[in-house]
């Protein structure tokens, strides 16, 4: 049977399912969905990039990021924990750029949590020293040293709710195709708007990511001492609600076409929603996580010296018109179309209040001039 016939069984069976529900079973199913199959996802073969997929500038400022909280927690062994690692890119260059730091690098252990199968075989292909794969995060034990995720959450299945005389919940039906019936929403979801002091106007369409709730709660009580943090597109609650976004941020991926119907290509399509930082910060409080800062991906990156890094690279690079493509690229895609629209949540457990070198600029205190990558002279 495809996936597309396995939910309709499930839907004949036992009724129409929640779309979260629906969009676990296409990302998540043991044998035929989109994250257990093998066929390429990241990259110019598969549906769409990630920043550490265009350069591995990327890898290297965050860890410089992480360099500074291990001398922060007074230089103890320290423990990189990254949730969901894709090709293990971003992993690779991490290390690659950590291993500068002999102190810091011989008492590194870099922990990657990978539920899927064909990903983790992927990653395990170039990842071998320092690198370690575990099911859950209960598994590696009291951590001292950071929690990275990048564009997790996006990928978590929400419920999806609009808001009529009362709020109402969408569920998946199938009637000579996928169709949505509506029906009242439970406590659990009401309670998600009321704690977060959010009304929404009647027609709202949105979605409700309750397994960044629980995400949240298991990471606070694994970290001992140190830092998370999360990078991934998304909004606060004061941008998420606007009448802009009144139909929902839906959104599915294939072969780097975007479009907006979870109904089809199932189990071929990446499906995702943005992130509520709201809702990541509020919950991160309520399980003992202070908040260190907020900014977004181009002011992230500015402050650890994106244009320096890049600079000091390309100068390596004896085409000067190549070079200039390259710094142009990484200036459009990271500062810009990516830089923008991802946004760098970082919080701690068990420090003192610290300023961190990623979160110097918040997003608009620099001019945009700054976000321009100059090719270097040759």
């Amino acid at each position: 049977m495809t996936l597309t016939e396995i939910i309709i069984q499930k839907i004949r069976n036992e009724g129409p399912i929640s779309f979260k529900e629906f969009m676990d079973l296409s990302l998540y199913h043991p044998d035929l969905g989109y994250y257990s199959s093998t066929c390429s996802k990241i990259g110019t073969k598969g549906d769409f990039y990630t920043s550490s997929s265009l350069t591995s500038a990327f890898g290297a400022l965050i860890g410089k990021q992480l360099e500074e909280m291990w001398q922060a927690l007074d230089k103890v062994p320290f423990t990189i924990v990254e949730y969901g690692a894709g090709t293990g890119a971003l992993c690779n260059d991490i290390l690659s750029y950590l291993q500068g730091n002999e102190q810091m690098y011989a008492d590194l252990k870099y922990c990657i949590i990978e539920k899927s199968p064909s990903m983790r075989a992927i990653e395990k292909l170039h990842l071998s020293e320092k690198v370690s794969w575990y099911e859950t995060i209960s598994e590696i034990g009291p951590i001292n040293g950071c929690i990275l995720s990048n564009e997790l959450f996006d990928n978590f299945p929400v419920h999806q709710v609009v808001m009529q005389n009362d709020l109402m919940e969408v569920f998946v039906d199938y009637i000579d195709g996928f169709t949505e019936v509506l029906k009242p929403a439970g406590h659990e979801l009401k309670t998600y708007f009321a704690d977060l002091g959010i009304e929404l106007p009647e027609g709202f369409r949105t979605e409700v990511n309750l397994q960044a709730f629980d995400w949240t709660a298991q990471v606070s009580t694994a970290l001992d001492r140190g830092f998370v943090i999360t990078i991934d597109y998304g909004y606060l609650s004061s941008e998420l609600y606007k009448p802009c976004r009144s139909q929902g941020t839906v959104l599915c991926y294939q072969k780097h076409f975007i479009h907006d119907n979870p109904y089809e290509n199932i189990g071929s399509q990446d499906i995702t929603s943005h992130v509520n930082f709201s809702a990541l910060q509020l919950w991160g409080l309520k399980n003992g996580l202070s908040e260190c800062g907020f900014t977004d991906q181009c002011h992230f990156l500015l402050s650890l010296g994106l244009n320096d890094y890049i600079q000091q690279t390309l100068s390596e690079e004896t085409n000067i018109v190549l070079a200039a493509r390259k710094a142009s690229f990484l200036s459009r895609t990271l500062l810009i179309e990516m830089g923008t629209r991802f946004k760098v949540l970082i919080q701690s457990k068990g420090m003192q209040p610290i300023q961190l070198t990623g979160l110097k600029y918040k997003a608009g205190e620099i001019p945009s001039s700054s976000a321009t990558v100059v090719a270097p002279s040759i």
